[in-house]
């Protein structure tokens, strides 16, 4: 074989190492990264409610303490713990022997009282004509009138002590002052009770309707009169605020309520006044106690704006944040000011305008600046947040 035919290793690797030196050497292909692509909403205005969400204590509008006011002995319990029962149900029965003893001789008295009264009566008629005759003296016709007058007095003040009698054998049954639902006995049978002070026996509360005692700062309240008087907010009808009962799983209380007033006075430890809201209960499943939350509508405004709440997102000093895509097709950061939350959307107070497009999903592939792609988020996914 012909010498130049011939492969000499060590040239072979030289020419390995010359070519790959050549091939890392070459810039690679240029390749077009595709830009994100996010969903982004429309911002436009529109006529809202506005809300304040705030917290309280559901409170019964009527409590009443059923306490014994004779004193005795009780017989019997009759109604069952815990049920509801009507005004004049019979709840227990105090030893009636004593006050019926009090009636009957009190009965007594006043038959006593109302023959004296006869007999005094006739002699006084008697002497009234006597004395006419001059046949006794006008002395002795006068004392038989004011003996009279004395029996008189005697039937009233025994007419008087049977009837504190009988009330005293009433008050042995002791009946429900208010309509309600009823505790648990504080006495049992056999307890001496009404001896010196009046012993509480039981507690009615009335559950249909329930109050809501609600707690809002003077602050919230100063701010919401300035933006009625600078025009930004329009006053409600009084005769239309209602409210709304937040249950503790979250979902609304299925019955609507309305706000009956606001407190005169400001807790002076706390700078809160009391507004109280009503409530039908008419399955007395809200019991008075229970630590509750309530959307109160206040205000209302034309031009609200509302955005989903995954667009927004906070800075590391909790500053609210949205992206939004600017007419070229860059997303810029933007902050906001929040108001409240209705239908599971913020309300935007300041930083947006109509016509914005905020971006609501693919926040983690983008960064301000960075060019996007966009869809408009769909009706149909709006109206389900919306919900």
């Amino acid at each position: 074989m012909p010498s130049f035919f011939r492969l000499d290793p060590y040239r072979l690797l030289l020419c390995a190492g010359l070519a790959a030196l050549t091939a890392c050497g070459k810039p690679p292909a240029p390749q077009d990264m595709p830009s994100p692509r996010v969903s982004v909403e429309t911002v436009k205005t529109q006529g809202l409610t506005l809300t304040t969400e705030l917290n309280g204590r559901l409170v019964s509008p009527r409590t009443a303490e059923v306490r014994a006011r004779v004193a005795g002995i009780v017989l019997q319990r009759v109604y069952r713990e815990g049920t509801d029962v009507k005004q004049g149900d019979v709840l227990f029965r105090i030893d009636p022997a004593p006050f019926q003893a009090d009636v009957d001789s009190a009965e007594a008295a006043l038959r006593k009282a109302e023959a004296n009264q006869y007999q005094t009566r006739l002699q006084s008629d008697r002497y009234a004509e006597l004395v006419m005759i001059n046949a006794v003296s006008r002395q002795e016709a006068e004392n038989a009138r004011a003996g009279f007058l004395q029996a008189q007095a005697d039937v009233a003040s025994t007419k008087a002590a049977l009837k504190r009698a009988r009330l005293n054998l009433g008050y042995a049954t002791v009946t429900a002052p208010i309509s309600g639902r009823i505790s648990k006995a504080l006495v049992t049978e056999g307890a001496l009770v009404g001896q010196g002070d009046a012993t509480a026996l039981a507690t009615i509360q009335q559950l249909q309707p329930i109050y809501a005692d609600i707690n809002q700062s003077t602050r919230q309240i100063s701010e919401l009169r300035t933006s009625l008087r600078q025009g930004q907010l329009q006053q409600l009808d009084q005769g239309q605020i209602t409210a709304t009962l937040i249950q503790e799983d979250g979902s609304p209380y299925p019955l609507k309520g309305k706000l009956l007033f606001s407190d005169l006075t400001v807790d002076q430890s706390t700078g809160q006044i009391v507004l109280r809201s009503e409530f039908p209960n008419p399955q007395s499943e809200l019991l008075p106690g229970s630590f509750i939350r309530v959307q109160l509508d206040q205000a209302r405004t034309e031009g609200g704006i509302t955005i989903a709440q995954r667009a927004v997102q906070r800075d590391a000093g909790g500053k609210a944040l949205v992206m939004i895509v600017d007419a070229e097709g860059k997303t810029r950061e933007r902050a906001i000011e929040l108001g409240g939350v209705q239908k599971s959307r913020w309300i935007v107070k300041t930083g947006l305008e109509a016509g914005d497009r905020v971006v609501v999903s693919g926040l983690q592939h983008v960064q301000p600046g960075m060019p996007v792609t966009t869809e408009e988020q769909g009706a149909q996914s709006s109206a389900a947040e919306q919900k």
